[in-house]
């Protein structure tokens, strides 16, 4: 059975003896994760639709080092610092996720960072068409 880990250098990942994702055998689990840029900087402070982009291109970009695609994302969770911008997480949600429809979920949560609106992590499988896993 494959097992695989991503680091990607975060600032609590060393820290926290954590990765940013883990694959075991054809389950993949992607840690929460922000909007912070490479250069530490926050992409679009108080933006959530802009930072849920950003973080899902972050994500997709880790499930394919992974041997995965958008497509086999089954579970999505949000962590928003303000509800009252849930819409603007549904509309980039809808856009990234259209046709393959994971489950999801959202809270409201304090983040470590002014600007920062959400902090997104997800589960995936990897299968066929048919539902079939993958290993």
């Amino acid at each position: 059975m494959t097992v695989q880990t991503v680091s990607t250098g975060g600032r609590f990942e060393a820290i926290g003896a954590y990765s940013r994702a883990k694959r075991i055998g054809p389950f993949i689990y992607v840690a929460g994760t922000t909007a912070i840029e490479p250069s530490g900087k926050l992409h679009a402070p108080n933006d959530t639709y802009a930072q849920s982009i950003y973080i899902f291109d972050r994500i997709r970009d880790v499930l394919l080092e992974l041997g995965a695609e958008m497509k086999h994302v089954v579970r999505t969770r949000a962590f928003m610092t303000n509800m009252k911008t849930a819409g603007e997480f549904v509309r980039a949600h809808g856009e990234v996720f259209q046709g393959i429809n994971p489950v999801t979920s959202g809270v409201e949560a304090g983040l470590t960072t002014p600007g920062m609106m959400i902090e997104i992590e997800v589960d995936a499988v990897i299968h066929d068409e048919s539902g079939a896993i993958q290993l």
